[in-house]
């Protein structure tokens, strides 16, 4: 009998420690802040909306998700949220474009009302003259691709990078 119940004993052990318990406790007290902003608007979203929670972009049809800092179209047959525009959006400019601001709808799926948007803010649609939140950045392809593009960017420097006419004397062209 005694060794049946070192048995039992010894088995009971070999079980609790072959076994691994994981235990979550989790603790609120008082209310949770509804105020508290979990994203802040970009830098290219327009000054003055600081509240809102998502802007449409009329001339490619998307949404933008302020709080979760998150594009969101329709593709393959639903809506997707993604990090990144579309690929055939990618060359858009979201510092020149216009951006409406949906000031009246608070939920999490704003291309409800894209039948109505896209129809009210058609592609093209300019509203009220906007100012950025920040200033317009190259994008990091931009400059990758430097050397092969022969676009204009209106920057004649014929200085030599001395930030003159290259002869160390300021003065004009």
């Amino acid at each position: 009998m005694k060794t049946i119940k070192l048995f039992l004993i010894a088995l009971l052990l070999f079980a609790a420690s072959s076994t691994q318990a994981q235990v979550s406790v989790n603790v609120n007290i008082g209310t949770p802040n509804v105020n508290v902003r979990v994203g802040t608007p970009p830098v290219w979203g327009p000054v003055g909306y600081d509240e809102v929670e998502y802007y449409y972009l009329p001339d490619i049809q998307v949404y933008y998700d302020i709080r979760l800092a998150e594009y969101i179209y329709f593709g393959n047959g639903q809506w997707i949220r993604s990090r990144y525009l579309p690929s055939h959006c990618r060359n858009y400019d979201l510092y020149h474009g216009y951006k409406v601001v949906l000031n009246d709808y608070h939920g999490h799926a704003p291309y409800t009302y894209f039948n109505t948007h896209k129809v009210k803010y058609y592609k093209g649609y300019k509203g009220k003259p906007q100012k950025n939140r920040g200033e317009y950045k190259v994008r990091y392809e931009d400059h990758d691709n430097h050397d092969n593009d022969h676009h204009d960017n209106g920057h004649h420097d014929n200085h030599g990078g001395k930030g003159n006419n290259g002869n160390g004397k300021g003065g004009k062209h």
